[in-house]
């Protein structure tokens, strides 16, 4: 019986082409999911940008958005200044990536990575972003002239950290993020609002109840937590956010003039604060629409600008000129 022949040479080369494209088409997919997950590349995700129709840019996931502006928004409902929210926005880059991470060296945790051990807070606490950052910066306001400190040496002072040079990588980004999550930069942060299938609270009522947590209310305060004998600071003189809600639309009122408040902000500046903490917040909250100072954000279509909006007689913001920030929320 004579023993059975070998595989034909382009029988075999046609199983390794196929395999090879298998290969690479397994490679393409599990990039794809990748990038759909972590923000990158046309995915799922937010960007700054430091000037309209191009200059420098950051991208990132709607939920480091999310933390970074509640990050800008407790620093300035603080009456702290743009500086001390950049300082925060590097340090929460360089030690979780502005993502709330439930690890860390030893039992750090959060955007800071503070420590329970060190008196920083309890577990719960750390792991609410707007605890942490007020933490963050009830020690920062401790550091004497930390404004004109070296971003690194002031974030050093407060973390204490084994690699404190590791800070100064993020100035960049996180001064390209602070400007518009101040309200600095207007029109300068959009997303693409895709909604996030982890939101469990969303329309008028978790807009508002999220706007307090981050703007309007101390719960530090109330709680009387301190870390090291400091209390975090009351968010006074900075106003607090009263928003009233019809239907889908929540109506936050703000004045139009020069006039600056607590943290050195004209109250314009405080309107696109507001708005863009809104487009930020976009995919957890599920908002549609948002409008301020004759600009237009909507989800899907267009997200990635801000459209300038007229009336039916062509005057330009007619519904957003009023000093109001408009938000309007899914079903």
């Amino acid at each position: 019986m004579s023993e059975p022949s070998p595989t034909p040479p382009k029988r075999r080369g046609r199983l390794v082409r196929f395999l090879a494209a298998l290969l690479v088409l397994c490679g393409v997919a599990a990039y794809l999911v990748v990038q759909y997950i972590t923000g990158g590349g046309g995915a799922r995700g937010c960007e700054v940008v430091s000037s309209p129709g191009g200059g420098t840019s950051y991208r990132f996931t709607p939920e480091q958005a999310a933390n970074a502006a509640t990050i800008a928004a407790v620093g300035t409902g603080r009456g702290m200044p743009g500086r001390a929210v950049t300082i925060a926005l590097a340090t929460a880059l360089q030690e979780s990536g502005l993502r709330n991470i439930e690890h860390g060296d030893r039992d750090s945790l959060g955007l800071f990575q503070q420590r329970p051990s060190q008196g920083w807070g309890t577990e719960r606490q750390i792991m609410d972003p707007a605890y942490a950052a007020g933490i963050f910066y009830a020690h920062l306001a401790k550091v004497p002239d930390y404004a004109d400190l070296p971003l690194t040496v002031a974030a050093q002072r407060v973390q204490r950290s084994g690699y404190p040079e590791a800070y100064a990588k993020h100035e960049p980004d996180a001064t390209l993020l602070a400007a518009a999550l101040t309200g600095q930069a207007a029109a300068a942060l959009t997303c693409d609002g895709r909604p996030e299938h982890t939101a469990t609270a969303t329309g008028p009522d978790a807009v508002r109840a999220a706007l307090i947590r981050d703007f309007g209310r101390d719960a530090l305060q109330e709680t009387g937590a301190e870390v090291g004998g400091t209390p975090v600071p009351s968010p006074s003189p900075a106003p607090s956010v009263t928003a009233t809600a019809h239907g889908r639309t929540v109506t936050v009122p703000v004045a139009g003039s020069a006039r600056r408040d607590g943290s050195g902000r004209t109250e314009r500046e405080r309107g696109w604060q507001l708005a863009q903490w809104a487009v930020a917040n976009s995919s957890a909250l599920r908002i549609e629409r948002v409008s301020y100072a004759g600009r237009q954000w909507t989800v899907g279509s267009g997200s990635d600008q801000w459209r300038t909006v007229r009336s039916s007689g062509g005057a330009a913001g007619a519904e957003s000129s009023a000093g109001a920030v408009r938000i309007v929320t899914g079903h």
